[in-house]
């Protein structure tokens, strides 16, 4: 795990921060993290600064959408954390990480890890297991009863196919189990909150 992390909240002040990561491109062919914000059919009309307005938007808007996670001070990652309700398009019927149960997308309690995105050059170097781990805690202090993901299993599929969701080794060594498997190598996975304690020394904070 990196020495000196540390991850906070995403809110308008650390806005910068976030443009930091993301890069000029918004990562991912322009993505701006709205994959699962917005419908496929309003996504492929909607052009990289009009996703990146939509995402300054929400985080304006508050809650914290998720963290940013520093090496001293430079910012290096991004992980994507809060109520299922908050990214609709993870909650589709059509897409393998969809609720157990419908209700579940409109649970406050039932939160989703969705988007993981690390600079180049950081990349495998136990970031990712770092910004879980704070996730779980942010999760934790923040009302969130269950914590869902539908990571990529690295020994069935490319890592082309969308390592942005996260591989099943970072969130398995986390204590996530599998729940529900849609598609091969990409298992629902969840986290049990109540049963985790937050960690010492790397809380990002209540909203």
């Amino acid at each position: 795990m990196p020495d000196r992390m540390l991850t906070l909240p995403l809110t308008a002040a650390h806005w910068a921060d976030f443009e930091a990561v993301m890069g000029p491109q918004g990562a991912c062919y322009g993505c701006w993290c709205s994959y699962f914000r917005m419908p496929a059919a309003v996504r492929k009309l909607t052009d990289a600064n009009q996703k990146r307005q939509a995402m300054y938007d929400r985080v304006a808007a508050g809650p914290p959408p998720g963290l940013i996670g520093y090496i001293d001070t430079r910012p290096v990652a991004w992980l994507q954390v809060g109520p299922r309700a908050d990214v609709p398009n993870w909650n589709s019927s059509r897409t393998v990480s969809r609720p157990l149960e419908k209700a579940d997308a409109a649970d406050p309690s039932i939160w989703a890890v969705s988007c993981f995105f690390v600079v180049s050059g950081q990349r495998g170097t136990g970031l990712s297991h770092a910004m879980l781990s704070a996730a779980i805690d942010f999760a934790a202090t923040n009302g969130c009863r269950l914590l869902e993901a539908c990571p990529i299993d690295l020994a069935k599929q490319s890592k082309s196919v969308g390592l942005y969701v996260g591989p099943t080794a970072v969130f398995r060594k986390a204590g996530f189990e599998e729940v529900a498997l849609r598609k091969p190598g990409r298992p629902l996975m969840r986290l049990d909150i109540a049963r985790i304690a937050p960690s010492a020394g790397n809380q990002p904070g209540a909203i």
